[in-house]
């Protein structure tokens, strides 16, 4: 789905937070009905849900997204950094800021009320007193022309829990199943990008390989294809039958000294490589005819993809959150996090993998 651009203040609703006890007009415990109701009855998305129970339920022109225990009743709030409530709690604006600045408010305010602060699983502040973990996300804007465009920043976003998930929101249902982190690694707040002379070189050939990584290796190959570097994590996926949970299917698998995440899919049956994820601040170095894809300024490396693609009249494609890439090549540029900015990673695949983004 194409990514909304970020939607100015002026247009927002302005919410407080009740620590523990709500955010703006919903208050914890409510149910779907109450609401839908209490956002004057706005647009739901599909709702999730788990074992035959409702999860979570996005609302998409308001930008939050309610998260339920079971009755079903809410126990989470998640406020959208484009387009949801700006939230405020006592001095503290919460919500679309540079993080750094918000986070330096947040332990100000904390340091202040005399209440614990630790880091989150993406190193942002997380108060289980005032059932805060805070986040962050791109950054979207509109291009002189209108179209949609990636900014080179970060901003904020924010989940709010009720009492019972409090202590550990991002480890307690619901929330693990709305965004499951336990494979992404955590980040202590320290952005560190290697730089660019530090990187090794890789060579592409679209739809074959990047580097020493041909589609179509098994993880034994992809493993020694990294000088035998084994997985800090890996990520998969049950088929679910009327049984239950049935066998388990590997999805990717992170090298973190390599720099990259390695994606499969079962075209004979066993897992073999189909993607490649090179990692914007640690990855190698990728080089498309003159264009250094990884480790940069998102904005300078779009616009040059772009411009190559037009001058030669190629045609292109939009993937994952409306990333642009060159048509028949399977490639386009991501956004990897470096505190309050971003910088360039990539993405490379086999013909015919479907990208989940």
């Amino acid at each position: 789905m194409t990514r909304g651009t970020r939607k100015p203040d002026e247009e927002r609703v302005r919410w407080v937070l009740d620590p523990l006890t709500g955010v703006g007009p919903l208050r914890f415990g409510m149910n779907p009905n109450q609401v839908t109701a209490a956002l004057g009855g706005a647009h739901v998305s599909p709702s999730h849900c788990t074992g035959g129970r409702l999860s979570w339920q996005r609302y998409p022109g308001a930008g939050v997204t309610a998260l339920y225990a079971p009755g079903p009743c809410l126990v989470a709030v998640a406020v959208d950094a484009l387009s949801g409530p700006l939230v405020r709690l006592g001095e503290v604006e919460l919500v679309a800021r540079v993080p750094s600045e918000a986070c330096a408010d947040v332990l100000d305010l904390a340091q202040r009320m005399g209440v614990p602060v630790r880091p989150n699983w993406s190193g942002d502040p997380e108060v289980a007193a005032w059932g805060l973990s805070m986040g962050a996300s791109l950054d979207w804007g509109r291009s002189p022309e209108g179209w949609a465009e990636r900014r080179d920043a970060m901003i904020t976003d924010v989940l709010l829990v009720g009492p019972e998930p409090a202590e550990d929101p991002y480890a307690t249902e619901p929330v693990i199943r709305w965004h499951d982190v336990r494979d992404a690694g955590t980040n202590s707040g320290a952005w560190p990008v290697t730089p660019d002379e530090d990187r090794p070189r890789w060579d592409w050939t679209p739809l074959e390989q990047v580097g020493p990584l041909r589609f179509g290796m098994s993880t034994r190959q992809v493993s020694t294809a990294l000088g035998g570097e084994a997985p800090a994590a890996r990520r998969g996926w049950h088929r679910w039958s009327g049984h239950g949970a049935g066998q388990w299917y590997l999805a990717e698998e992170r090298f973190d000294v390599a720099g990259v995440t390695a994606h499969y899919w079962y075209p004979e049956g066993v897992p073999t490589l189909a993607a490649v994820t090179v990692d914007g601040r640690t990855g190698p170095q990728v080089d498309w005819d003159g264009i250094r894809l990884i480790g940069r300024t998102v904005s300078e490396v779009d616009a040059e993809v772009v411009r190559y693609i037009e001058e030669r009249g190629l045609g292109w494609l939009v993937y994952g959150d409306g990333l642009p890439g060159p048509e028949e090549l399977n490639m386009y540029v991501r956004a990897t996090r470096a505190g309050d900015t971003v910088v360039s990673g990539a993405r490379f695949f086999a013909p015919d993998w479907e990208d989940r983004g």
